[in-house]
C-alpha cells in the first residue's frame, strides 16, 4: 500500500512539475513588453475592482479610506492533493502604483481550475510599506471565512488578515464564502517597477 501511495504521489508531482514547465515555456514565447505587461493589469485591476464594487458596494469606502490596496489577479489548479496559483497584480497608494507577483502552493484534495481576483485593503501605512517592501507570505492565520453583517463589527464579506489588513477573493460567482491565502507569497515585479 506504502508503494502504491508513493507512486502515486509521485506521478502527481511529475504532473504538476509538467505543468509548470509547459506554462513557464508558454509565457517565455508569447513575452509582453513591460509596459504592455503594465497596461494589462491595470486593466485587470479595474475590471477587479469594479466586480468588488458591484457585490460589495462599501468596498469603495473601505478602499477610499485605506492607507492602500492592492489587487491580484490569480489563476488557480488543484490536482488531486496538491495545488498551485500564480499571477500579478499591483499594490496602488498615493496613486503610486508598485507592480508584483504571487506564487501559492499547498495540499489539500480535488481537481480544478479556478480563476479569481485577490483584494487586500491596508489600514495602516506600515502594513502597506511591509506588503511592498519587504513582500508578503500567507500563513496558518491567513485562511479564514468571510464574515457576515450580523457578526460583530466585521466588514461584511472581508476577511481580516489581521487588524491592519483586510482581504476580499472575488471569483466569477462573486464573494468567495471562504478565502484562503495560506501558503502565497507576494513581491515586487522587479522586470515592471
Amino acid at each position: 500500500m506504502k508503494t502504491i501511495t508513493r507512486n502515486l504521489f509521485t506521478l502527481i508531482l511529475i504532473g504538476f512539475i509538467s505543468t509548470s514547465i509547459i506554462a513557464q515555456e508558454k509565457e517565455k514565447k508569447n513575452k509582453k513588453s513591460p509596459a504592455e505587461e503594465r497596461a494589462e493589469i491595470d486593466k485587470m485591476t479595474s475590471k477587479a475592482l469594479a466586480e468588488l464594487y458591484k457585490v460589495q458596494p462599501q468596498a469603495r469606502n473601505e478602499i477610499a479610506n485605506s492607507k492602500g490596496y492592492a489587487v491580484f489577479g490569480n489563476f488557480g489548479m488543484n490536482l488531486f492533493l496538491l495545488s498551485t496559483a500564480n499571477g500579478a497584480g499591483k499594490a496602488v497608494s498615493g496613486g503610486k502604483s508598485t507592480y508584483m507577483k504571487m506564487y501559492s502552493a499547498g495540499v489539500g484534495v480535488g481537481i480544478g481550475v479556478k480563476k479569481f481576483n485577490g483584494i487586500f485593503i491596508f489600514k495602516t501605512t506600515k502594513a502597506y510599506q511591509n506588503f511592498i517592501e519587504e513582500g508578503w507570505q500567507g500563513g496558518g492565520q491567513a485562511d479564514a471565512a468571510a464574515k457576515d453583517n450580523k457578526q460583530g463589527g466585521a466588514v461584511a464579506g472581508a476577511i481580516s488578515i489581521s487588524p491592519d489588513i483586510m482581504f476580499y477573493q472575488v471569483t466569477n460567482k462573486g464573494l468567495a464564502a471562504q478565502a484562503t491565502i495560506q501558503g502565497t507569497k507576494y513581491w515586487k515585479d522587479k522586470d515592471l517597477n
